[in-house]
């Protein structure tokens, strides 16, 4: 796989379901063809409308790691103890427009808080600046209370982007076009490994 022979850490699965967000994308039946495939853990992003419904079928398919939308319309804290019940790194997503405050009650039982810095649905959106914000705010409230989650960002990351994300407090970066437009991916993803780490 072209991600993983470039060295990347993660494969991030962004899966839409036409309602959530106006795009469709992968169901579990790719995860499933994904999992043989990579040796990579699989980072799903569940941009749907009741990831309460999806989430068993994903960890079934091989999910490592599974994400909700804090905006989706379900019973958040019980989808989220079920991804931990089931053994797996529960995760949780606001969008741009989302205050961090919305999250802060189910800060405690995940693993990961993913912070869009696009609105959610196609690839290849400019980066939204004042996101960084958020993730400064994130970073800071994570250290108050003695959390224990990563901070991951998502949405025109590239090797102009990803060092503010870095300083501002993230610590897991997802690149889509940036990346798989790259006349060198493994190139690429070093760049941005050196933006994240200035000397």
């Amino acid at each position: 796989m072209r991600a993983e022979a470039a060295g990347a850490d993660w494969l991030h699965v962004d899966v839409m379901d036409g309602h959530f967000v106006p795009n469709l994308t992968v169901g579990p039946d790719v995860v499933r063809g994904l999992r043989p495939a990579t040796k990579l853990p699989l980072d799903v992003h569940l941009m749907v409308e009741r990831p309460d419904k999806f989430v068993p079928a994903f960890i079934e398919a091989g999910a490592d790691r599974v994400s909700i939308h804090i905006e989706s319309p379900c019973n958040v804290a019980a989808t989220l103890e079920a991804i931990r019940v089931a053994g797996k790194p529960p995760g949780i997503v606001l969008n741009p427009g989302t205050p961090i405050k919305a999250i802060q009650p189910h800060l405690d039982r995940v693993k990961l808080v993913l912070v869009m810095t696009v609105n959610p649905g196609f690839g290849g959106q400019p980066f939204i600046e004042p996101t960084l914000g958020k993730i400064a705010e994130l970073a800071a409230l994570r250290e108050a209370r003695n959390l224990d989650f990563d901070i991951q960002v998502d949405g025109g990351v590239s090797e102009k982007t990803v060092g503010a994300c870095a300083a501002a407090g993230a610590n897991v970066m997802v690149s889509g076009v940036a990346l798989f437009r790259a006349p060198d991916m493994a190139a690429a993803i070093t760049a941005m490994r050196r933006a994240c780490h200035p000397a």
